[in-house]
């Protein structure tokens, strides 16, 4: 009876242990899967459609841009191919520590797995499998069109094409790996240095690093495509080829996979070297894999003991100030709106999924603005990208409403009793949220597209009409998340991910990305027409395009923007008060 009751109680080999966990990840992978084609249909197709047509528009780009640099007979797609690779490989370790410390110290999944025997390497495993897909899914997206345009431009035998995802697979494993072993080593040996404040603090490094090596090596401005712009474009690329990175690995592995003979047939000798380079990123990949292992059996729980038992006394004396300012700041009966202001903001600081990723993208975005004066553009071109770059500001900011503050109102329900027996008004919960994503996104987008306005050296009138639109893209990105998440809030649902990803989540989405395109294209007509006219006169433009090209022209295009932007803002907070009042939580 002893020796039947210890086999039952037997635990299991880590084999097992890691079968169990990826048959649950399977099982909740297909759950998810049938979720979503039953109750999340639009969402899905809008998904698919997007996605597909995204992928098929930078497949045309590459395409072009390949047989231009053939017709060149310029040997440089080592150096863009490693600048690439390389450039992606630091993004994916700085995502995949966060996906990884959000699911390993912060998620309900892992407290509930720390109090089960299952060993700590299981677990990193299990979350590693979510961090990877999660981190890596952007990179496929953005990675595929590219080498899959460069196979069908130098006519690649069908091998490349088959090595393709076993190397992007493999190549994505080192930087994940990495991310997780940063995330787990800092949480636990640096228990007394906030978390928040190192990353803060690496973040601004790394980027005030790249920053300054970049704009050193791009101080003297060249006209684009001449010979000196080529061989300071390879200069400074030059400094990503370092044959101890694993994006030169995969670069070179996939230069010489897509060799093949005068005769169009497979080269055998690059395909070996292909093979080998191959097994040089499984094999660290494979090395970095038993080293987390080792660092999560010493340093996992110890790490979440820390974190879970740390008190952070003086983190209210050190950031403090700046709540009171805002607290004390204005009359005496917008105090309660200020109030929930302050809070909103608190949440926002201390959940680092959400102010890493706002840091990791507009700084990027400002990295990117800047070095937009490394060419030389005509004034009308140079207006183009102005709006082209207005517009990818405005639709990283409606993502960013629609994951973080859309959410907002539903994420009350738990908490609402406690609002509901506080001298507040309902309505005053709104406007709370909608100032406060209003004033988060007006500052860092306003300053980006300034940026990138001076960089391109525009006149004063564009970087004008520049600023309005994104003033209004901010107010209208703004009432909308924040109308249609208390029109159409989830008051039981307590995770972001999931309340951003139902039906309002992807209706605010779709309607956020159809004001942005109504914005830019009404203000970049009558723009483009003055400046044009400016540059190269008139022409043949009759009745209503030479009007819009004109001063009036474009005051009136700005008018139509401000009135789109009050129906986009007022119209969907008016139906979300209406809503709000009337609930019953």
């Amino acid at each position: 009876m002893t020796s039947h009751t210890a086999s039952c109680c037997r635990l299991l080999t880590a084999e097992a242990e890691s079968g169990v966990l990826l048959r649950l990840r399977s099982r909740v992978a297909w759950a998810i899967c049938r979720s979503m084609l039953t109750n999340a249909r639009l969402r899905l197709s809008l998904v698919v459609l997007l996605s597909g047509m995204f992928w098929v528009c930078l497949y045309g780009i590459f395409v072009e841009a390949f047989t231009f640099l053939d017709a060149l007979h310029a040997e440089v797609i080592s150096l863009l191919f490693n600048a690439f690779f390389s450039s992606l490989m630091v993004m994916l370790v700085f995502s995949a520590g966060i996906l990884l410390y959000g699911g390993m110290y912060c998620s309900p999944e892992s407290r509930l797995l720390m109090t089960l025997p299952a060993r700590e390497e299981a677990i990193l495993s299990h979350k590693f499998q979510e961090a990877m897909w999660f981190s890596s899914w952007g990179f496929i997206l953005l990675g595929s069109p590219m080498l899959v345009a460069y196979g069908v431009v130098r006519e690649s035998p069908w091998t490349y094409f088959a090595l393709l995802l076993p190397f992007m697979v493999s190549f994505v494993v080192i930087p994940t790996t990495l991310g997780g072993i940063g995330c787990m080593a800092m949480v636990a040996w640096l228990p007394r240095l906030r978390l928040h404040a190192l990353a803060v603090t690496l973040g601004i490094a790394c980027v005030g690093g790249i920053w300054i090596s970049w704009s050193t090596l791009s101080s003297v401005r060249v006209d684009s495509m001449s010979a000196a712009w080529f061989e300071q474009t390879f200069a400074r690329l030059s400094i990503t080829e370092q044959k101890l990175f694993p994006s030169w690995w995969l670069s070179s592995g996939l230069i010489e996979a897509a060799r093949r003979t005068p005769h169009g047939g497979i080269s055998w000798g690059g395909l070996a070297e292909a093979l080998k380079f191959f097994a040089l990123l499984v094999a660290n990949g494979m090395l970095l894999q038993l080293v987390a292992g080792w660092l999560a059996r010493h340093a996992y729980r110890l790490g979440y003991s820390q974190l879970v038992s740390e008190v952070p006394a003086r983190r209210r004396r050190q950031i403090g100030w700046f709540d009171q300012m805002l607290m004390n700041a204005g009359f005496a009966a917008g105090r309660p709106l200020r109030l929930l202001v302050v809070k909103d903001l608190r949440l926002f600081r201390r959940d680092i999924s959400q102010w890493s990723q706002f840091v990791i993208f507009f700084g990027l975005l400002g990295l990117y603005f800047w070095n937009v004066r490394s060419f030389n553009y005509n004034n009308v071109y140079a207006s183009m990208i102005g709006f082209l770059n207005l517009a990818v500001v405005g639709l990283i900011l409606s993502t960013f409403t629609t994951r973080f503050v859309f959410p907002m109102i539903s994420l009350e329900g738990r908490r609402f009793w406690i609002l509901g027996l506080l001298p507040l008004h309902r309505d005053q919960i709104v406007w709370s949220k909608f100032l406060f994503s209003f004033l988060g996104g007006v500052l860092p987008c306003c300053g980006l597209v300034l940026l990138s306005d001076i960089m391109l050296g525009l006149p004063r009138l564009s970087m004008v009409v520049h600023e309005i639109c994104c003033v209004v893209l901010c107010m209208g990105l703004s009432g909308i998340a924040v109308g249609l998440g208390a029109r159409m809030p989830d008051l039981r649902e307590v995770s972001p991910a999931k309340i951003s990803a139902g039906f309002g989540g992807t209706l605010s989405l779709v309607i956020s990305s159809l004001f942005i395109m109504i914005v830019v294209i009404v203000a970049a007509l009558p723009s483009h027409l003055f400046l044009a006219t400016s540059a190269f006169g008139q022409g043949a433009r009759r009745g209503f395009l030479a009007w819009a090209g004109t001063m009036p022209g474009i005051a009136a295009s700005l008018v139509v923007v401000v009135v789109v932007g009050l129906i986009a803002t007022f119209v969907p907070l008016t139906l979300g008060l209406r809503s709000f009042r009337r609930l019953e939580p």
